[in-house]
């Protein structure tokens, strides 16, 4: 379906890639695709502040800088500027007017709404343009490593086959 394919990388003598090989084609798939991920008007850093605030809302600047660890002044910083763009509010807890708990405004939503579509329809045009065997190693070598490295896909109803260890 492509009309011109990308030389395969080198793969190791157990014809697995190895890890380098492996960053290499994830960084160029990044580096390529840039603008359907561009989340302007904010960071990247900022954008993952918003989807942490959307999974927990209500969750507190202390446990927010546990999850994305960082320092409590990088991450007042950060939700200031979300808060400034309409995206955040920061509000005292009732039970404890001291500690201030974040949450997406509609704004906020609707813009993580907008960046998701974006984003699908990238994909979807990448992935019209694979064979569909190779849509489904796409998705499976994907699914196997963010259960590895601890991301959920129990929405794909995925067994993990364990049958290379590096």
């Amino acid at each position: 379906m492509r009309e011109d394919p990308a030389p395969a990388p080198q793969e190791a003598s157990d014809g697995i890639l190895g890890a380098e090989q492996l960053l290499e084609l994830i960084q160029t798939a990044w580096e390529s695709s840039r603008d359907a991920f561009d989340s302007a008007p904010v960071s990247q850093t900022q954008t993952r502040v918003m989807y942490v605030v959307e999974r927990e809302p209500g969750i507190n600047m202390r446990d927010l800088g546990r999850r994305l660890t960082m320092a409590a002044p990088s991450v007042s910083r950060l939700c200031d500027r979300l808060q400034a763009t309409g995206f955040l509010s920061r509000n005292p807890r009732v039970e404890d007017r001291r500690e201030i708990q974040l949450r997406l405004t509609d704004v906020g939503r609707a813009h993580l709404g907008e960046l998701r579509r974006r984003r699908e329809r990238f994909l979807r045009q990448a992935m019209g343009d694979m064979t569909p065997a190779e849509c489904r190693a796409f998705a499976t070598g994907l699914t196997a490593f963010c259960e590895v490295v601890g991301g959920s896909t129990q929405s794909a109803g995925r067994t993990p086959d364990r049958r290379h260890t590096a």
